[in-house]
């Protein structure tokens, strides 16, 4: 049956070939009958034709110019309203709310001088300014504090550049940071109790765990329950997490019961 069809449509591209050549035959008979026609009543015809093939050409050509996609508007220095916040406006209040003496007196997730950033968002405007089409735009920084585990969270007015109020609190997890959940797992492979973990990763690529850049890392805030272990007793007070780990080009390698206490910067067992 396919050969049937095949020969079939052989005989009718043939058969329209032919048709064609036919009417290109046609045509080279007639034009210059027709053009001499044209020229008896002023010799125009020759130039109207190669001006209708011509305009023929450019609409041929204007049905099949491909379409043109614009770039994004650059985004401005400062949003408006309601809008997000744009990444100067983000870098700006970050500053702001980063004063010295925040700075001198806290500790990031590594130790170091000055705390954890964690997120910074468009702040809700106040109840009196809620149909107010000009209210101040507000962004709130929140840092994680980690010599004293506190959760440091100041406004910042963008229109005036100042810092309209601080608020502190202990025993809040917010959602972990990219830096968090990184320091984490490089505290976990550099356990012994990582060895689970880095056994697993050579099982699955043949190749040796040495660095988080190794996996793809997602993580969970651990706070202590009735059936916690002594070790993590503070999990809630402390910011503690599980991670979850996937090997890069790989498979997911399970390590829920191992918990990291980030404050402690030690790893405990669970289950």
């Amino acid at each position: 049956m396919r050969t049937i069809v095949h020969r079939h449509l052989g005989k009718v591209v043939a058969g329209a070939a032919i048709a064609v050549a036919g009417t290109a035959v046609m045509v080279g008979i007639t034009l210059p009958g027709s053009a001499g026609a044209d020229d008896s009543g002023g010799g125009n015809g020759a130039g109207q034709t190669s001006q209708q093939a011509g305009q023929g050409k450019d609409q041929a050509q204007g049905a099949v110019q491909p379409g043109v996609v614009e770039e994004a508007p650059a985004e401005g220095d400062k949003g408006k309203g309601r809008d997000p916040l744009t990444d100067d406006e983000t870098e700006r209040v970050e500053k702001l709310a980063l004063d010295q003496q925040l700075f001198r007196s806290s500790e990031n997730v590594e130790g170091d001088k000055g705390p954890q950033r964690i997120t910074v968002d468009l702040a809700e405007p106040d109840e009196s300014e809620l149909d107010d089409p000009n209210a101040p735009r507000r962004a709130e920084v929140s840092f994680y504090d980690y010599k004293d585990d506190s959760l440091v969270t100041k406004t910042v007015n963008l229109d005036t550049g100042k810092v309209e109020g601080t608020d502190t609190q202990h025993g809040v997890q917010p959602p972990l940071s990219r830096a968090e959940t990184v320091e984490a797992a490089q505290l976990l492979i550099a356990d012994r109790l990582g060895a689970g973990l880095k056994a697993d990763f050579k099982d699955s690529t043949g190749k040796e765990l040495t660095s988080p850049d190794q996996l793809l890392l997602n993580s969970m805030v651990y706070r202590a329950n009735a059936g916690t272990p002594a070790a993590l007793a503070d999990c809630g007070k402390h910011r503690c997490l599980r991670l979850f780990v996937k090997a890069k080009n790989g498979p997911w390698i399970d390590s829920r019961d191992l918990v990291v206490d980030l404050s402690a910067r030690k790893i405990a067992k669970v289950g």
